[in-house]
């Protein structure tokens, strides 16, 4: 009875570190931009599909990253992700601080160039094999391959886009970290449902909401929430399951 409660809180403690990190972390990000930029032009449903399969690919594949260290004692990777907490929570308030009141505005026309230049791409990809414009379905009508229908270049270009935005970044590295420390289920469903209301708040609000988060403030935010996980390693230990 001791054991499954002290399994569910640490579920519980890893869902609310996982869903809290992601949240601060992905809002007014590269894949936040991508996401409320694409379903301005396309269907809202793809891109949000799209999107979610690349972060929710990205999610599993960190949480396996991270599980992987669990094979070192618990008291070192413990403090050394406490340490990286703190360094991650410093480096965006510094960040927060010399940054510009319109430096969302920035990411946001980088991301818009961006996925203007795979439009014209994917454009010149559909003429020259004979498919006409993807959006008014202008062009001469060639059969298609059974798996095409089931496989939307919208869909492709979402998923590429978010998975390669996303390698590398900070939610990847905060998740890795997480689970080498947290449950690694509660890690999992946190980060990828901290993902979706991300991606599903961009999709819905598109441009309008891209435009009113202040980067700024979200990653000052993100800074302290950072340094709260790494000061509450004074309080826990390490042998708590937690």
């Amino acid at each position: 009875m001791e054991l499954s409660s002290t399994t569910n809180l640490g579920f519980i403690h890893a869902f609310v570190a996982a869903i809290s990190v992601i949240i601060v972390s992905e809002l007014g990000d590269k894949t936040f931009f991508i996401a409320a930029i694409m379903a301005m032009r396309y269907n809202r449903l793809i891109v949000l599909a799209g999107a979610m399969l690349a972060l929710g690919l990205m999610t599993c594949l960190s949480v396996l990253f991270g599980y992987a260290t669990t094979v070192i004692p618990r008291v070192y990777t413990y403090y050394v992700s406490t340490a990286l907490f703190a360094i991650f929570g410093l480096r965006m308030l510094r960040e927060g601080l010399k940054m510009s009141p319109d430096e969302g505005q920035e990411e946001l026309e980088e991301v818009q160039a961006e996925i203007k230049r795979k439009d014209e791409e994917l454009q010149r990809t559909k003429l020259l094999n004979g498919t006409g414009d993807m959006e008014t379905g202008a062009g001469p009508t060639v059969p298609k391959k059974r798996w095409m229908p089931c496989i939307s270049p919208i869909f492709v270009q979402a998923f590429t886009l978010t998975f390669l935005a996303e390698w590398g970044d900070r939610s990847q590295l905060t998740t890795i970290v997480l689970a080498a420390r947290e449950d690694p289920f509660g890690v999992a469903v946190g980060g990828t449902i901290g993902h979706c209301l991300c991606t599903g708040l961009a999709v819905i609000g598109g441009r309008m909401i891209a435009q009113k988060i202040s980067v700024r403030t979200v990653t000052i935010i993100g800074g302290i929430v950072f340094l709260l996980f790494a000061f509450s390693a004074l309080f826990i230990s390490p042998d708590s399951g937690f």
